[in-house]
């Protein structure tokens, strides 16, 4: 349900091989490099194993149920474990076999079972979160994440319930395609109900974030920490600056610089990892390139 607010805040990926693709390209990039279906098994309905799912579901259970009963095993290893019997016992079972089907299901929000300690747990892989540009833009989109999940999840009334999954996954390719400018389809609040197309930064700014710093609160999280990382968020909505926008917008001045494609592309990196490593958040990051900068690329013709 937040997947796609994550991606329209947080994109961090808009060139790919030298080119301006989606804001947000590494999605789209992995769900074509691992679908090895052939046209005839797409057209007969067969799942890819890099996807964004098909339903609502109740509990993981339902997911690890679905990668055996949708996706054949890749790697033929076979564990001498014997669960039923671990159990029986009264120990704890490391399925290993199901673990390992499971890291070849590619989904954008991964359930994985695992023991630490002798104590067996479940956690979720929150696989859409993008790496960087800085220590604090990360810890900023996690604790958005965390805040906001808690909040859903404690609901009386699920917004799940209120909009079918086809639109989550709508929203989702359009926060990789447009980032923050993106426009999501998010229930009405009150009375009338049903759906409205509003853009991400408004979204955020008027619904997610409360929800989010409320749900930081219930985790117990310090009030100072809440509000400096939640704060990063909303300066990002206010400026509609994100990693995405930054390097965008940076390349096209280099361009209009005069520095060939090639030129303005490393420029742009190589300014990216100098203020990467200054490490304040990207929304307040300077567009352009330094004279320093700009003089460092090498000229290739």
């Amino acid at each position: 349900m937040v997947a796609a607010a994550q991606i329209a805040v947080g994109a961090n990926s808009p060139f790919l091989f030298g080119r301006e693709l989606w804001r947000e390209s590494r999605p789209p990039l992995f769900t074509q490099a691992t679908d090895t279906r052939p046209p005839e098994l797409q057209a007969q309905g067969v799942r890819p194993r890099t996807w964004f799912g098909e339903r609502w579901v109740d509990s993981a259970y339902e997911l690890f149920a679905e990668n055996v009963r949708y996706f054949p095993a890749l790697l033929p290893i076979c564990d001498e474990e014997e669960p039923l019997r671990v159990l029986a016992e009264g120990g704890v079972p490391r399925l290993q076999e199901l673990v390992l089907h499971n890291g070849t299901v590619y989904r954008w929000n991964r359930p994985v079972y695992g023991v630490a300690d002798g104590v067996p747990h479940l956690r979720v892989e929150n696989r859409v979160l993008p790496a960087g540009p800085t220590v604090a833009d990360v810890v900023a989109n996690a604790a958005f994440y965390y805040g906001l999940v808690r909040t859903l999840a404690d609901e009386p009334r699920p917004v799940w319930t209120r909009l079918p999954f086809a639109e989550a996954e709508a929203n989702f390719d359009a926060a990789c395609r447009y980032g923050i400018d993106a426009r999501l389809r998010w229930p009405r609040r009150g009375r009338a109900g049903g759906l409205a197309s509003v853009p991400a930064v408004r979204l955020v700014l008027d619904e997610l974030l409360p929800m989010a710093a409320a749900g930081l609160d219930a985790w117990g999280i310090e009030p100072a920490d809440r509000d400096h990382y939640l704060g990063i968020i909303e300066e990002r909505c206010r400026r509609r600056v994100n990693g995405a926008t930054w390097q965008v917008d940076t390349y096209h001045r280099a361009l209009a610089g005069g520095l060939e494609r090639d030129e303005a592309l490393a420029a742009t990196t190589r300014r990216y990892t100098e203020l990467m490593h200054k490490g304040d958040p990207v929304h307040t990051w300077p567009v352009g390139l330094t004279e320093e900068v700009a003089a460092s690329v090498p000229v290739v013709r």
